[in-house]
C-alpha cells in the first residue's frame, strides 16, 4: 500500500469509528505501546490490568521487522501489526484497550487508537503525550482539569491534567467510547503518574524495562 493509498483508506474507516460510550462494565484494560530499538524493528508492548483494582495481570513484548515506512499521520499502518500481535498474546481478550497514540485526534479523523479499535472492535482510547492537531486552551493546574482540543470547529479530544502541576495529557477518542467517558478511563487508572497506569507501564516495557 502506498501513503496515499494508505490516506484514501484512513478516510474511508474514519466513518466506521463509533463515538458512543460501549465501555460499561469493563473489567480488563490493556495499554499497548510500540518503540523502536534498532532501525527497522518495532518492539510492542500489551500490559493487561484488573479493573478497578488494577492489578497487573500479564507483560507481553513482541519483536517484528517494520514493513510500513515512516511517515507523519500514517503511524498506525507501521505500528499497528506488532501492537495487535502484542494484544493477541495477553492471555485474556481486553474489554478496553488504552494506546500510546491519537485517536480521531488526527488529520482525517484515524491515529492508531482509532484504526486499532476498529480491527478489533473494542473501545480504545488514545493516550497521547503530545499534540498532533488542534487548539486548545490551557487545563487548570489540578488533577482532572482539562479543555477540549479543538481542530476546525469540531471537539476532537481533551487536553487532561491527570496529575497537579504536571504536564497534560492528550485524549481522544480511539472507537466506542465518548470524550467524557475516555476521560473518566483515563482518570480512573492513574495512580499518581502522569500516565493511565496501562499506558505507563506498555511504555515501560516497550521501551525495554520489565517487572
Amino acid at each position: 500500500m502506498t501513503p496515499k493509498e494508505a490516506q484514501q483508506l484512513q478516510i474511508a474507516l474514519a466513518s466506521s469509528v463509533v463515538r458512543e460510550d460501549c465501555s460499561q462494565g469493563v473489567e480488563w484494560v490493556a495499554g499497548v505501546d510500540v518503540h523502536y530499538p534498532e532501525k527497522g524493528l518495532a518492539r510492542a508492548a500489551a500490559v493487561l490490568f484488573h479493573y478497578p483494582d488494577l492489578i497487573q495481570e500479564s507483560v507481553q513484548v513482541i519483536e517484528e521487522d517494520v514493513a510500513f515506512p515512516y511517515v507523519p499521520g500514517l503511524l498506525s499502518f507501521r505500528e499497528a501489526p506488532a501492537a495487535l500481535r502484542a494484544l493477541g498474546a495477553l492471555p485474556r481478550r481486553p474489554g478496553l484497550v488504552m494506546v500510546d497514540g491519537q485517536g480521531i485526534a488526527h488529520p482525517r479523523r484515524l491515529g492508531l487508537a482509532s484504526h486499532l479499535g476498529l480491527w478489533l472492535d473494542v473501545p480504545t482510547i488514545g493516550c497521547a503525550k503530545s499534540r498532533l492537531i488542534g487548539e486548545a486552551d490551557k487545563p487548570g493546574t489540578e488533577a482532572g482539569a482539562w479543555s477540549p482540543l479543538v481542530d476546525k470547529g469540531e471537539t476532537i479530544g481533551a487536553v487532561l491534567r491527570t496529575r497537579t502541576g504536571v504536564k497534560p495529557l492528550y485524549v481522544s477518542i480511539g472507537h466506542r467510547v465518548d470524550l467524557d467517558a475516555a476521560i473518566q478511563w483515563v482518570l480512573g487508572c492513574c495512580k499518581g503518574y502522569r500516565l493511565p497506569e496501562p499506558a505507563r507501564w506498555a511504555h515501560r516495557a516497550a521501551s525495554g524495562e520489565r517487572s
